[in-house]
């Protein structure tokens, strides 16, 4: 994958800054620091891609930075979620949001000449294993779970379908991040309504970090 010398500064710190956050959270006399380093990884994206992006659509700009934001607030909200669990209904929200803000992306480069039946059978497949395992534990989350994991998959198909309509390294990029997003979310989502997975979250924000990071590097290979 060819970088920039910016992107390649960058990229070391990023992986600094996820380290810190993966040491952090695992650490329980550094808990309070944890509430700096995890929203840190996407205010760190947001500084690469404003630095970055000039050569970009305004409208792409605008919607990566408004997914970013969305993001990190849901980032911080889902840190409180032993406090309320209305924390983790309004996180959900904002990822929501950001999931489709991304998706507007996609779409603006989608190839319609692709056809993705394969590609959508298959992301089904794993979803209906995922629901079959997480409904019993759904409760009054049922309804929002599943319209979550529609956009979530609305998201992954539409990375697929840009396929033919960009450069290879954006389309590769992209693609790889969204379904890191879809796999951390999983991971989340079996650890909340399923059973405690040991070391989830370390395996949720190493995915989700590199869904993040991948996403933007793939939207601003878009310049080149």
């Amino acid at each position: 994958m060819k970088l920039t010398s910016t992107e390649k500064q960058f990229s070391i710190l990023f992986f600094i800054i996820v380290l810190f956050e993966l040491i952090t959270g695992s650490t329980e006399n550094l808990k309070t620091v944890h509430y700096i380093a995890k929203p840190a990884i996407v205010v760190s994206l947001i500084f690469l891609f404003i630095k970055t992006s000039s050569l970009l659509l305004k409208s792409i700009k605008n919607l990566t930075l408004l997914a970013l934001v969305f993001s990190l607030l849901g980032d911080i909200l889902l840190m409180f979620v032993e406090k309320s669990p209305l924390f983790f209904t309004t996180g959900l929200i904002a990822f929501l949001l950001a999931h489709i803000m991304y998706i507007l992306i996609f779409l603006k480069h989608r190839n319609r000449k692709k056809s993705a039946l394969a590609f959508v059978i298959f992301l089904l497949i794993y979803a209906s294993g995922l629901f079959y395992l997480l409904k019993d534990g759904l409760e009054e989350m049922l309804v929002p779970v599943i319209v979550y994991m529609l956009v979530i998959l609305g998201m992954v198909t539409f990375a697929f379908l840009r396929k033919g309509n960009v450069n290879p390294l954006s389309f590769k990029l992209i693609l790889i991040g969204a379904i890191f997003f879809m796999v951390s979310d999983s991971i989340l989502a079996l650890n909340k309504f399923y059973q405690p997975i040991p070391l989830s979250n370390i395996s949720i924000m190493v995915t989700y970090s590199l869904a993040q990071y991948l996403i933007v590097l793939g939207i601003l290979k878009l310049k080149k």
